[in-house]
């Protein structure tokens, strides 16, 4: 049964934020978006890849580096504020309870019903949607599983830190060698999104292809809403943005500037 969360009033979306130790530019944009989210928004989801990589929430609890600390401190100061929730990307999975009681925020689901003042809205990160990207597929399966994930934070911290560090850079090398299409969403697992869940909005992000979509899915006229990514530190192109949802319905607000 799907989850369902109610959120009455406006509601932000972000997804893909990449923060990191290397991030700084692309932390201080997001601070930035942090506070106004507070002065402007009733509720703020972040669905997903929030940060770089995530290797268990006791290193955000004990000792975290400085980048990491300022961004936990904003957390808390916007829960303070408004409802905050925190979802599981491909690269961050691994946060936890602990980290969303230390915030003040709360855990989303996987895939999840918002009940808007617009009406239902599903939300995902999206990456179960690349289903042509069979290799991902089985590694996401394999990661997910809660033995491997238990095994994999008994490690010490250097050694999670050392394993994080080669499956990224493991999963760009093998990335330059995969097509766009094979990255980007699959047409029926959308269409299934859309008939299993009987909601006629999509939202998600992962893609890093920000559009508003619109198809016919069983004869219903439906949407499909993707979220940009962020990136203010590497390269030419510097973007980033956010879904605002309201009763007069969702409306995308994406920046890309050169540099």
């Amino acid at each position: 049964m799907l989850n369902k969360i109610t959120l009455p009033g406006t509601v932000w979306i972000a997804s893909d934020i990449h923060l990191g130790p290397d991030t700084p530019a692309t932390a201080d944009a997001f601070h930035l978006f942090l506070d106004k989210a507070c002065a402007q928004a009733d509720a703020l989801i972040l669905c997903g890849d929030i940060f770089n990589a995530w290797i268990g929430d006791d290193l955000a609890l004990t000792k975290p580096p400085e980048w990491l600390s300022q961004t936990l401190r904003r957390f808390t100061a916007v829960s303070e504020k408004i409802p905050l929730w925190l979802g599981h990307g491909n690269r961050d999975f691994l946060m936890g309870e602990p980290l969303a009681r230390h915030v003040g925020a709360r855990l989303l689901p996987d895939t999840v019903c918002l009940a808007t003042d617009y009406g239902n809205i599903l939300l995902s990160h999206g990456d179960e949607y690349c289903i042509a990207d069979i290799g991902y597929q089985r590694l996401r399966r394999l990661v997910r599983n809660r033995g491997v994930q238990k095994l994999f934070l008994s490690l010490p911290l250097k050694y999670r830190l050392a394993i994080a560090d080669w499956a990224r850079k493991r999963s760009m090398a093998a990335n330059r060698y995969k097509s766009a299409n094979i990255m980007d969403v699959t047409p029926d697992a959308i269409e299934r999104a859309f008939l299993n869940s009987g909601i006629n909005t999509l939202v998600h992000g992962h893609t890093h292809r920000p559009a508003t979509h619109h198809l016919t899915v069983n004869g219903q006229a439906c949407t499909r809403i993707v979220l940009p990514d962020w990136e203010y530190d590497h390269g030419t192109s510097l973007r980033g943005g956010w879904l605002t949802i309201d009763r007069h319905g969702p409306q995308l607000h994406a920046e890309c500037r050169s540099n």
